[in-house]
C-alpha cells in the first residue's frame, strides 16, 4: 500500500471515530444533555460536541494502534504457528470471551447479582465480530473469517481495557460502540485500499 492510502486511512478512521462518539454520545447520555437542547445552551451542546469530537478522535487513535499491532501479530503468527495459527486465534477467542464473563463477574459482582448479568458484553462482541468477519469473508475470502473475528473480538477488548477496569456502566459502552465502529471500518476498507494500490 502506498503512505498516500496509509495516511487515508488514518484520517478516515479518525473521522469515523470522532462523529460516531458525536451521535453515541448524546445518545447514550441524552438524558443529561436533553436539558441543554430544551434550554436553549448551545454554547454548551457544542462545548460537549467538541469535548465528545476530542475523546471520539482518542477512541480512534486506540483503534488504530490495535489494528496495526493486529497486522504485526497476525503475520508471527503465520510464521510461528503455520497451519495451526486459525485454532490458536479460536481458542484465544473463546478465552477471552470467557474472561469476559468470569472476571467481571469476580471482580465487580455485588452480593445478588448473577453471572448471567455479565454476559451482555461478550454477547455483543460476538454477535458483532460475527457479522463483520461474515461481511470481510464475502468481500475477500473464507479465510478472512477467522482473523476477522479474532481481530474483532480479542483486540478489541484489548483496546477496551480502561473502561473494563473502571466499569463504569456508561462509559463500557460508550468506549466499546465507536471502538467496534472504527476496527469494523478499518477490517473492511483495508483490502479495498490494498486492491486500489
Amino acid at each position: 500500500m502506498k503512505s498516500r492510502d496509509w495516511v487515508r486511512l488514518f484520517i478516515s478512521t479518525l473521522v469515523v471515530g470522532g462523529v460516531s462518539t458525536v451521535i453515541l454520545g448524546f445518545m447514550i447520555r441524552w438524558s443529561e444533555y436533553q436539558p441543554l437542547f430544551i434550554e436553549g445552551k448551545w454554547g454548551e451542546v457544542l462545548s460537549v460536541m467538541f469535548w465528545l469530537l476530542g475523546v471520539g478522535f482518542i477512541f480512534s487513535v486506540i483503534s488504530q494502534m490495535g489494528f496495526f499491532a493486529y497486522l504485526t501479530v497476525h503475520r508471527f503468527g503465520l510464521g510461528i504457528f503455520k497451519g495451526l495459527w486459525k485454532a490458536v486465534q479460536v481458542i484465544l477467542i473463546v478465552f477471552v470471551l470467557f474472561d469476559l464473563v468470569y472476571f467481571r463477574y469476580l471482580w465487580f459482582a455485588e452480593a445478588d447479582d448473577r453471572i448471567f448479568a455479565y454476559l451482555s458484553y461478550p454477547l455483543i462482541l460476538l454477535l458483532f465480530g460475527l457479522l463483520v468477519a461474515y461481511i470481510k469473508a464475502t468481500q475477500t475470502n473464507q479465510q478472512a473469517f477467522i482473523p476477522a473475528l479474532f481481530f474483532m473480538i480479542v483486540v478489541t477488548t484489548i483496546e477496551w481495557v480502561p473502561a473494563l477496569r473502571a466499569n463504569e456502566e456508561s462509559w463500557l459502552s460508550f468506549m466499546l460502540l465507536p471502538l467496534l465502529i472504527c476496527n469494523s471500518y478499518q477490517l473492511l476498507i483495508l483490502h479495498r485500499l490494498i486492491k486500489k494500490s
